[in-house]
């Protein structure tokens, strides 16, 4: 990534983040009222995921903030899994949620109490699915310009929010204008469901890439392809990935003619990287030189090669 599209994409995510803890001051004060008034267990769930929004919200900006960062001395390939973390901080206090939301909703079952007010509750869920439908959409169109996997995780934490709102509206209405007692409690228990779900769907990214999980297969396929159609190339294997917030590595060995002097290599060597930087701009790609019919190990995962389907459609 050049210096350039660093600087624009850093202010995105910042701003995306920047934009969630505001909704989530907002909310809260909103559902604060709302649940003191109504009562309401399941307002009461969604004002405690809004709660944990903000924290998370926070604990997003600062993850997005310190990934931003650029590499150091004691940090060589950057910042970025900060963004991991910040999404698997989020992910226990999800957890955390939907546990206080559950022994709160199996308790009003010994002990129910009326709801009061099912209008304001109705109200001020109408209006926070609102609000978030526009956050989220926001949120999307930063996470496909950035890839920002702390934004994502996020994102996700606000989908649920959005229907924890719709199932708040759902609890509301059923006890107070259908007269059905226990479906305040009952939706209380399935947001806490639902909230314990979407922990494990936002857990899985950051656990992938904190444990330098392989770029997708296609996606490997795409930057391979670059890279092998390019002449002067008579192999490549060892070819590595993994991702770290917003910035994506690539590693591989690439074989050139044993004959050609240290110059010619080296220039075939640039003439690849110029190749992938220009349709890769976000991958910082190192490659190591060797001669053809080299072995370095005898993994077969490290010297498997990985260009012959190329080289066969370029032939």
């Amino acid at each position: 990534m050049t210096r350039d599209e660093r600087r624009r994409v850093i202010p995105l995510a910042m701003q995306a983040a920047l934009a969630s803890v505001a909704m989530a001051c907002t909310l809260l004060i909103v559902k604060a009222y709302a649940a003191w008034h109504t009562g309401s267990v399941a307002m009461l769930g969604s004002l405690a995921d809004t709660g944990l929004d903000l924290l998370a919200s926070l604990v997003t900006l600062y993850g997005v903030k310190l990934a931003a960062e650029p590499a150091d001395h004691d940090h060589r390939f950057g910042h970025g899994k900060a963004e991991a973390l910040a999404a698997l901080f989020q992910v226990v206090l999800i957890t955390a949620s939907a546990i206080g939301i559950a022994v709160q909703a199996i308790r009003r079952f010994s002990d129910p109490v009326a709801n009061e007010d099912a209008g304001l509750g109705i109200g001020v869920s109408i209006a926070a699915i609102v609000a978030t439908f526009a956050l989220l959409a926001y949120q999307r169109s930063i996470i496909r310009q950035t890839g920002s996997i702390a934004i994502m995780a996020d994102n996700v934490h606000y989908q649920s929010d959005m229907l924890l709102n719709v199932a708040v509206i759902a609890a509301l209405v059923l006890d107070q204008y259908v007269g059905i007692s226990g479906a305040d409690p009952v939706f209380g228990i399935a947001i806490a469901a639902w909230l314990v779900w979407g922990a494990f769907q936002a857990s899985s990214q950051a656990i992938d890439m904190l444990m330098d999980k392989e770029w997708p297969e296609a996606q490997r396929a795409a930057f391979m392809e670059v890279a092998a159609r390019q002449p002067g190339i008579r192999g490549i294997h060892d070819f590595r990935t993994r991702r770290a917030g917003s910035h994506d590595f690539a590693q591989f060995h690439m074989e050139v003619d044993a004959a050609l002097s240290v110059r010619d290599a080296h220039d075939i060597v640039e003439r690849v990287e110029r190749a992938l930087r220009d349709t890769f701009p976000r991958v910082e790609t190192l490659i190591h030189l060797d001669p053809e019919g080299h072995v370095d190990t005898d993994n077969p995962l490290v010297e498997a090669d990985v260009t012959p389907h190329w080289f066969s459609k370029r032939l």
